[in-house]
Parts: C-alpha cells; structure tokens; sequence
C-alpha cells in the first residue's frame, strides 16, 4: 500500500468518527448552537421532556431569525436521530429520571468550534518558552541518566534560587506583555476545555462495560465469578491503559490532596485578580476559569456514578438473580428425587415409566381477572346509639332568619325611600335606615340586586353599611356606593317583582 493510499484509509476512518460526521453535515452550526445553548460548558444533564421542548423552541426562533437549514421533525424525533448519530446519549439519574447528555464526540465537536471561534494563536515567547518548560521537565522525569537528571534538577534549583535572590533584594518586577498574558489564557482554556470530553470517554467506557456484562449474564455462557473477574481486570485496564482512565486517575488524585485543590483554586483566582487580566478576557471566559475545580469535580462525580452503576449490576444479578434461580433449581430437584423414591418403592426393578421430557401445554380459554376478596363479605358497621329524646325542629322565624334576602320587603323600602319627601341619596342611607331584622348581611346582596335592575351603577367611592347577625353579633362592610336618582314622577318605574 503507498502512502497515499494509507493516508486515504486513515482519513477516511476518521470521517467516519461521530466527531466529524457531526461537524460534516450541512446543519452543524444550528446542531453546535442547540447543544451549546442546552446543555451548557459543564454538558449539565437535561430532561428528556424537557430537551424535546427546547429544541423546538430553539428551532421557532432560529425560523423567525430567517434559518431555513433546519432539521425536520418534532424535538422528540430530533433528539432520537442525534442519538442514532451517537452525539446524544440517554440514561437515568441518581433520582430515576431519564436525562440526555452529551457523548464524548458531541463535547469535542464543541471544543472544536469553540477553538476556531476564538482569535488564532500565533507564535510568540509564550508559547516557545512553554514548550521548552514541558520538554525540560519530562527529561528530567524519565530520562535514565542519574547524572543528567541531578544536572537538570541543579540547574533549576539555580535559576529559582537566583530569581528568589533577585526579588528578595528588592529588584523590580517585570510585568509581563499584553501578547504573553493572552498567550497564557488561551493555552490554559485549552487545557482545561478538554476535560469535560475527557471524563465523558470514561463514563461512556464504564457504560459500554455494563452493557457487555449484562449481556454475558443473559448469554449464560460463563460462570458469574468469571464474569466478575473479567470486570475486575478490565476497570483496572481502563485506569491504567488509557489515556482518559490517567486523567481520571489524575484527577480523582488532585481531588483527594485539598492542599492541592486550594492552591489551583487560588492560582487561577490570582490570574484572574491580575490587574492586566479585566481587558483581556471576557466575562464568561473569567467564569469558565474559576469553575476548573467544579467542571474536575462534576466529571469526576459523573464518573464514578457510572461505575457506581456498574457495580450495582454485578450485585443486583448476583446477590438477587442467581440466588432465587439456584433456590427455585433446587427445590425442583428435591421434589423430583422424592417422587423418584416413591415410585421405584412400589415397582419391580424392570418397570418402565414413559416420561415427557417436556410437561404437557396447559388449555386455558380464560383466566379470572378479580379473585374472591373476604373484605367485600364484611357486614357495616353498626349505626351509633343516638338519644331517645329528639332536639326541637327550629321555628319558621328561625328559617327566614338564616335564608336569603327578603327582595319583597326590601323593594317596598327602597321604593318609599326614593318618594319620600326627604329622599336618601344612596343606597347605603336606604340600608341604614331599616329595621334591625332587615339589616342581615345578606340583605346587602338583595339591595344590589334591586339596584341592577334600576340600572344603577357604583362609583369609586365606598360606604359602610352597618349589619346585624340572627345571632345579635354586628358587622361592617365596606361597600361601592350606589347613588339614588333624583325623584322624577315622569321618569320612574316600578320595580318588577323577580
């Protein structure tokens, strides 16, 4: 095979990486805006009724913004077509509800567009002076040489201990250049921005593993102690054998050290703090920033759950499962062998048994739905004893009191009120002048009632209209005034009975 040809076969299976079928299709930025707005830098978990809604939503906007490449179809078919593509995954929650996150080739399609969004790095001090950090570091880490090792590490002890000299003497600080600054926060948001896909590769291998052990213990091909060892060795392949089980592995070892979590956290606030770093950074920059150590512990916590989950597969199948199958196989053994005893005690040793090996298809036409229930036989309880002596039915004077409004009587008053000589000008000076034993509560409503008849309508000031209970208690109510017409003998009409 030529090179060419072997760089066509690599370049095609890369293409064919979820990451890149993502970022190839014609749709991809509305994709990369949906996921970005929905699940966040942090790929937050989201509810699947939930992400259905957004993405509509989402879709409704970008249409009145004058998007015409859109994806077809309701939020629920979106989100499943995404799944199909492997950028979408769908699991539960630590309370049971089932959520959509990000898989690990969604999260690095967003890193990607994330980078080239972002002002292109060019060659600078920075930059050159971190590379030749890290390789100066890393050869005196592994190289086999004792006496080049102790050489770099001498040659570090002296230039530290000669810039410490320096300040301690008083020389000033050269502050550092607006390109170097930029330089540093850019690398340092790389760096950090690949760790979110990073923890995501884990958790999708720990799932990916729980599916295959569920499916060696339904296959029932292998014993469950093999299966469990095959586990065993494969988590600590995945820690130790890849690159993201080393960055977990790191990252589970920063979060035990809290010297270590407090000093990165107060390195990055002082960087932040820099006097130069206001301009340079954006606000959400500067947030995605001093979130490194939750974004750390999140992924780690998303992690460990999903070997959590793991686990509990291992015990639920074992603990439960196997336990009541090998109980239920044994009681069926015992049952044939005392059967088996019986028989052979009342037959010669030449009888023959014909013996399916499989029993006999039971005809059922129809199973009953409801069982016989005692409880529905149960006679009621026995009515209390009540006294012998019968209370006293109430009056009718009694009953009028406690019923509505008297409308007859009440019209007769407000009619002679609005002819009388000295006419009242509201309603409420009508009701004022009743009889305690028309001045009830309810009697309010029937003199409304009267008035919406006669057309009248309250204005914005109120009145107090001083009531009487059947019980002889008192009680005020502030009420719309309704004021009274003029008396005019041309105009009035007589109320009609309702």
């Amino acid at each position: 095979m030529s090179e060419v040809v072997g760089e066509l076969v690599r370049a095609r299976a890369a293409f064919e990486q979820p990451t890149l079928t993502l970022l190839h299709q014609r749709q991809a930025p509305v994709v990369i805006a949906v996921f970005r707005t929905a699940f966040g830098r942090d790929n937050r978990p989201v509810p699947t009724s939930r992400l259905h809604t957004q993405v509509e939503s989402h879709f409704s906007e970008l249409r009145r913004a004058g998007q015409t490449e859109l994806p077809a179809g309701s939020g629920r078919e979106v989100c499943q077509r995404w799944m199909r593509g492997q950028w979408l995954v769908r699991a539960l929650d630590e309370s049971g509800q089932e959520v959509y996150t990000l898989t690990s080739h969604a999260q690095q399609a967003l890193e990607l567009v994330k980078t080239l969004s972002r002002d292109r790095a060019t060659l600078s001090e920075h930059r050159v002076a971190t590379i030749l950090t890290a390789v100066r570091r890393f050869n005196g880490e592994v190289n086999p040489d004792r006496t080049t090792r102790v050489g770099i590490l001498n040659a570090e002890i002296a230039r530290m201990s000669a810039e410490r000299d320096r300040l301690v003497d008083g020389e000033e600080l050269e502050p550092p250049s607006t390109d170097y600054l930029v330089e540093g926060f850019t690398e340092l948001q790389l760096l950090i921005s690949a760790l979110p896909s990073d923890f995501a590769r884990v958790e999708e291998r720990f799932a990916e593993i729980r599916g295959e052990i569920l499916a060696s213990f339904r296959a029932e091909n292998r014993p469950a102690g093999e299966v469990v060892d095959a586990y065993l060795a494969r988590a600590d392949a995945l820690m130790t054998a890849t690159p993201e089980g080393r960055a977990f592995e790191g990252a589970f070892a920063l979060l035990r050290d809290d010297a270590m979590v407090a000093r990165l956290r107060e390195d990055i606030n002082a960087l932040l703090d820099h006097p130069l770093a206001g301009g340079l950074l954006a606000e959400a920059d500067r947030a995605e920033l001093r979130g490194t150590v939750r974004l750390i512990r999140d992924g780690l916590d998303r992690v460990l759950s999903q070997r959590s989950r793991v686990t509990s597969t291992l015990k639920d199948y074992i603990v439960s499962h196997d336990a009541a199958r090998d109980r239920e196989l044994e009681q069926t053994l015992r049952q044939i062998e005392s059967e088996l005893m019986g028989w052979l005690s009342g037959t010669g040793p030449r009888a023959t048994l014909d013996l399916p090996l499989l029993p006999a298809r039971v005809e059922v036409e129809h199973f009953r739905e409801r069982f016989y229930d005692p409880a529905d036989d149960v006679a009621p309880d026995r009515l209390a004893e009540v006294a012998s002596e019968t209370a006293q039915p109430p009056s009718y004077g009694e009953l009028i009191a406690q019923g509505g409004p008297s409308l007859p009587l009440l019209r007769e008053r407000l009619e002679a009120a609005m002819e009388s000589a000295d006419p009242a000008t509201s309603l409420g000076e009508v009701f004022g002048s009743l009889d305690e034993a028309l001045r009830r509560p309810v009697e309010i409503l029937g003199l409304l009632h009267l008035a919406a008849e006669l057309d009248l309508t309250p204005d914005a000031d109120r009145e107090h209209y001083r009531t009487f209970r059947p019980d002889g208690s008192e009680r005020t109510f502030a009420v719309p005034r309704v004021p009274l017409p003029d008396p005019d003998p041309d105009r009035a009409a007589p109320l009609e009975d309702s």
